[in-house]
């Protein structure tokens, strides 16, 4: 399966997370004769990737556009409102590809039809800049043309992996999914630390984002395990070790990311029921 110019991909919302995988395709060369957006009110960045591609763009649903894939990146509380005026932009041969939590592939089959292929996956925002992680599962009616294609697709902005079951897509969702922001998050503690200690708040932001950054990135060269490298870099009895024994200590950082995984995968379920 192919997309072209009379069966492309027809993207509903083009906001933070639409946004950033179009924008990923785009860098990756995506033929913009592929793609078409249909958001009432992008964000300025999408509007800039829009205009940059010269992509059709349609602030509501159009006429007489089938899409080869239908990816829906909208709110999961909108679904009820929207999901019913697409009916016309998918058929029996479209892929309808959801990245919204929570809404099941059986709330897509009553909406599109019982043998409508469906495809949920979770990305995240770095697929912006082609460093993006989503985990995928497809229903039964999925060929495998179709699978190889969203396989090709996620994998150009990123890694991408097939899950077993839909309800893996929730536990994906609470790990690396909503993981950027635990990861952003973090660089705001560190620099509210680094400001406590009487640093400016520039250069703690600088550092605190400059080693997040770079870290992420050294574990991504590297073939190491993560608790390999934080060992290169703990001289016993020194300061990383020193700040080791309190985020360490009793497993202080492990029961606390437990605890906020499992509230985001426990909402991912609420969404869905």
């Amino acid at each position: 399966m192919k997309l072209t110019n009379e069966r492309p991909l027809v993207l509903i919302g083009a906001g933070k997370m639409g946004g950033a995988m179009l924008s990923g395709w785009m860098k990756q060369g995506m033929a913009p004769e592929h793609v078409v957006v249909v958001d009432p009110n992008p964000p300025a960045e999408t509007i800039e990737t829009i205009q940059a591609h010269d992509l059709v763009w349609h602030k509501s649903v159009p006429d007489g556009v089938v899409g080869g894939v239908l990816l829906l990146a909208i709110k999961p509380q909108m679904m009820e409102d929207v999901l019913p005026t697409l009916k016309g932009l998918a058929d029996a041969q479209s892929v309808v590809l959801s990245v919204a939590a929570g809404t099941t592939i059986k709330r897509f089959k009553d909406n599109f039809g019982a043998g409508q292929p469906v495809v949920r996956v979770i990305p995240n925002t770095p697929s912006q800049v082609g460093r993006g992680v989503t985990a995928g599962y497809a229903s039964d009616e999925v060929q495998d043309t179709q699978k190889a294609l969203m396989s090709s697709l996620l994998e150009s902005i990123g890694v991408f992996y097939w899950v077993e079951a839909e309800e893996q897509i929730d536990l994906a969702t609470a790990v690396s999914g909503s993981g950027p922001a635990y990861v952003f998050h973090l660089v705001e503690a560190m620099s509210a630390a680094g400001q406590r200690l009487g640093l400016t708040a520039e250069l703690a932001e600088a550092l605190a984002r400059g080693t997040v950054s770079g870290s992420g990135e050294l574990l991504h060269q590297s073939s190491e395990d993560a608790d390999v490298l934080r060992k290169n870099v703990t001289s016993p009895g020194g300061t990383t070790a020193a700040a080791l024994s309190v985020l360490m200590g009793d497993d202080a950082l492990t029961n606390l990311m437990s605890d906020a995984v499992a509230k985001a995968a426990h909402r991912a379920t609420e969404l869905a029921d």
